[in-house]
């Protein structure tokens, strides 16, 4: 599941996504693209879709100035994404839990490398395309470097895209030189192409050299840089989820929702909740006119969907059992409450309307057996029948 989000940088709000896994998370990965790139490269959305498949939330956003984020980029600097990259780490450990993977992409993986220490939970890094230093990203303004160091600023082409890079830039990306892999205390996996045309094969090298162990190297041969070819960034993304699987705790010993539970937690501190099973995950919330943001339906809608799912399925499974022809079944449900003011007591009946279309050459006779079974669903019986709720406070846990 995909989820557009926002969170507080330095001054401005970044925007970004939040994939998450259909079975209970593992761990929440940050990810950081490269400086011409946005969030939905083919790269980014490869990698965080393998990702999820192994049970990894993964976080994703444009740095400041770039994609759909504020700021102006005439501003940016290295040590900009520094800060965002270390905002999404502080939103991730607010809101959910610490990043356990850091994964950086070209320029975005310098980043990565230069801010992982002060990300104390990480487990591991990745970095794809990776320069040893920031200040390799310069070779590539050519002749526009001149005009950077005359006139304080100038146009510059990454890729397909134009930047208006300053002097400031220049003057930042100096104070890294990778000096900081030495003290890196982490597992690290460096992926990189031998005939990446934008950062050299031996940028890889010099980062495996200062880095300590445990560290890898991964060749990706005949990829490009930006991994534009789709076999590539599936490559890269399947081989990290399996990578980083050594440095990551086993599912089972993640808290979850035992089986046959529910779990419903707070997602925004509004009104927007998180719902977990023991192997999928959705959002609930309340329309925007009643203060919620819509990312899910409300709490009605799901029991609605409840029966109208429950009632599909014992129909499919009567049907299929009787050898019913019945092709295909469609149900519409809705709420309805009237209020009755007259005497002392004021009472209101709600109503679930149920509408039933079965398509399929079924006589009368069988139709009318399908809607006697339809009231004899197991979630018809229970929210019709008395039902006991009983509510009890437990101790809260704090998170470790």
């Amino acid at each position: 599941m995909r989820e557009e989000i926002n969170f507080p940088g330095l001054g401005h709000q970044l925007r970004g996504l939040m994939e998450w896994p259909e079975q209970p998370i593992r761990c929440f990965a940050l990810f950081a693209h490269c400086f011409s790139c946005a969030n939905n490269n083919v790269a980014a959305s490869s990698i965080a879709s393998a990702l999820t498949a192994s049970g990894i939330a993964v976080l994703r956003f444009d740095f400041t100035g770039l994609g759909s984020n504020d700021g102006d980029l005439t501003n940016h600097h290295f040590c900009a994404n520094l800060d965002d990259l270390l905002a999404a780490a502080s939103f991730l450990r607010q809101r959910y839990q610490a990043p356990a993977l850091l994964i950086g992409h070209s320029l975005g993986a310098a980043a990565v490398l230069a801010m992982a220490g002060q990300v104390k939970e990480a487990k591991a890094v990745i970095t794809i395309g990776a320069p040893h230093s920031a200040a390799h990203v310069v070779q590539h303004f050519g002749s526009s470097l001149l005009d950077i160091h005359q006139q304080g600023q100038a146009s510059v082409s990454l890729g397909e895209r134009e930047f208006l890079i300053k002097k400031q830039f220049l003057d930042d990306i100096n104070a890294y030189q990778g000096a900081y892999l030495s003290e890196l205390n982490k597992a690290l996996l460096i992926m990189h192409a031998p005939l990446d045309s934008t950062v050299a094969i031996n940028e890889a090298e010099k980062i495996y050299q200062d880095a300590r162990h445990p560290k890898s190297f991964i060749s990706l041969d005949q990829a490009d840089h930006l991994l534009t070819a789709h076999c590539d960034a599936q490559y890269v993304a399947e081989t990290i989820a399996g990578w980083a699987s050594r440095y990551l705790p086993e599912v089972d010993k993640q808290p979850g929702a035992p089986a046959g539970q529910i779990w419903v937690e707070e997602h925004n501190h509004r009104f927007t909740v998180r719902i977990s099973s023991a192997h999928h995950h959705w959002l609930a919330d309340e329309p925007k006119n009643l203060g919620g943001d819509d990312l899910g339906p409300d709490p009605y809608q799901h029991l609605l969907a409840a029966l109208g799912a429950c009632t599909a399925i014992t129909l499919r499974m009567y049907a299929t059992r009787k050898a019913l022809p019945l092709d295909h079944i469609k149900v519409a449900l809705s709420l309805h409450r009237e209020s009755d003011n007259h005497g002392a007591n004021h009472t209101q009946q709600e109503t679930i309307q149920r509408r039933i279309e079965l398509s399929g050459n079924l006589t009368d006779a069988q139709r009318q057996r399908l809607l006697e079974i339809a009231n004899k669903c197991p979630l018809h019986r229970t929210i019709s029948g008395p039902v006991v709720i009983q509510s009890e406070l437990v101790e809260h846990t704090p998170p470790t």
